[in-house]
């Protein structure tokens, strides 16, 4: 990719109740109650719009996720929060993550179109196919489908949602008063949609939205998971530890888009980095130990087991994961995480205290303690060698962390050319340098 073509960064809030680190709601200053406060997401959508990050993010899942006890777990449903952030904010994007395992594509294309509306152009979707057995008993079912399966139910999902997004043309309301004629009937159209997993007959009941269709956003990283970003996302969340294994990320999905005949340009690949600032590395690096204290370390014990399909009772917190560990390809959910955190194990040596201390701030994505020039510095250093479009960036403590990330990192990437000083569209395609999908008409 020419460098005149990758010249700035984006950047992505990653908004979670207190902070990414599992502990964050223990310190002093943290709000146990966060996670269900609206004026707590105003102000972390407002901190990262000050900063002109390109979009705020929510993660969700149709299952209560983890261990109650363990952190806050209870999360409000995100196209919901994100209209009202919409009316708190401007110019920045939204992203809100929903299961094309358990919802039906109509009802979800609605909802994706009518944030767009909401929002003047700024939504976004984050596509999940939702793993474990929890979840499906949710639905009436008995454990979820197939890894291969779910993905292929999502691919036709989103054929069918992007049908629906295409069933007004964008002039198909002429809003005639003379001739009493609202909009013009031979522009709008059913989709007719008869796929392997759904049959959809009509067009959707919300006019084409600003942006044409919402952005696409794809967070799996295994092998169904990249071939699903090659071929719809246009940004990509994932979770890399090291330089060379997120070069090697970063070119394979590009070399797929490419394949499938689209710009890999056009495919934004944004790995999370959870940063623990500090006016010193030493400062830095206490703050992250004093998270890692605040781990009880029989609730992050029972997750890791859940993560790695274990009896908790096989893990011995000051011993090495067990041999005989599954391969990846006998897991049928979570495949590239799993493999990240085995991998992590391995190479480093790590206890399993170790390794939960090494996971409690991102669950896998790369955490970093130093001075805001240190970040700035690998972030630029990650950009510059082909690894990353832009971050993900999941602060350890929220609201003080995203604070500290828009107030003394950000103005070191604007210093350096790395970062826009002001937004320069309206959209959150504008946002992300993506061209308005041309409506089917």
């Amino acid at each position: 990719m020419p460098e005149a073509e990758r010249s700035r960064l984006h950047l992505n809030a990653f908004l979670m109740s207190t902070g990414h680190h599992e502990a964050s709601w223990r310190l002093p200053e943290s709000d146990p109650y966060a996670s269900t406060d609206i004026e707590h997401y105003k102000n972390l959508a407002r901190i990262a719009e000050r900063g002109r990050l390109d979009s705020v993010f929510l993660a969700d899942s149709p299952v209560l996720m983890g261990d109650p006890g363990r952190r806050p777990a209870g999360k409000l449903e995100p196209t919901v929060l994100l209209t009202a952030l919409a009316g708190a904010t401007r110019r920045i994007g939204l992203i809100a993550t929903a299961s094309s395992s358990y919802n039906e594509p109509y009802n979800l294309a609605r909802r994706f179109a009518s944030l767009d509306h909401v929002s003047g152009g700024r939504a976004g979707w984050n596509i999940v196919t939702t793993a474990g057995g929890d979840a499906a008993r949710n639905f009436g079912l008995d454990d979820s489908p197939p890894h291969r399966e779910r993905y292929e139910r999502a691919a036709d999902f989103v054929d069918v949602s992007k049908k629906l997004w295409d069933s007004w043309a964008d002039d198909a309301i002429v809003a005639d008063k003379e001739r009493g004629v609202h909009a013009d009937p031979a522009r709008v159209r059913g989709v007719d949609h008869a796929g392997p997993y759904f049959r959809v007959e009509g067009a959707l009941n919300v006019p084409r939205s600003p942006q044409g269709h919402p952005l696409l956003v794809q967070a799996g990283s295994s092998e169904d998971g990249r071939d699903f970003a090659a071929r719809y996302a246009e940004a990509v969340f994932t979770a890399q530890q090291s330089l060379d294994e997120a070069i090697a990320f970063y070119q394979d999905v590009k070399r797929r888009a490419l394949a499938l005949g689209r710009d890999p340009q056009a495919v934004k690949i944004l790995p999370g980095i959870v940063p623990v600032l500090g006016d010193t590395e030493a400062e830095a690096l206490e703050l992250d130990a004093e998270l890692d204290r605040l781990i009880v370390p029989e609730y992050a014990k029972r997750q890791l087991a859940r993560t790695l399909r274990l009896d908790p009772a096989a893990l011995d917190l000051d011993g090495e994961l067990p041999d005989g560990l599954p391969e990846e390809d006998e897991i049928e959910g979570a495949k590239s995480r799993y493999t990240l955190v085995v991998d992590l194990a391995r190479r480093e040596r790590l206890t399993v205290r170790q390794l939960i201390g090494r996971l409690g701030g991102g669950r896998g994505h790369r955490t970093f303690a130093g001075t805001p020039v240190q970040i700035a510095d690998t972030i630029e250093d990650w950009f510059a060698r082909g690894a990353a479009d832009g971050f993900n960036v999941m602060p350890a403590v929220l609201p003080s962390g995203l604070e500290a990330f828009v107030d003394r990192v950000v103005p070191i990437l604007q210093e350096r050319g790395l970062f826009r000083t002001e937004y320069e569209g309206t959209t959150l395609r504008d946002h992300y340098g993506l061209a308005r999908p041309a409506d089917r008409f």
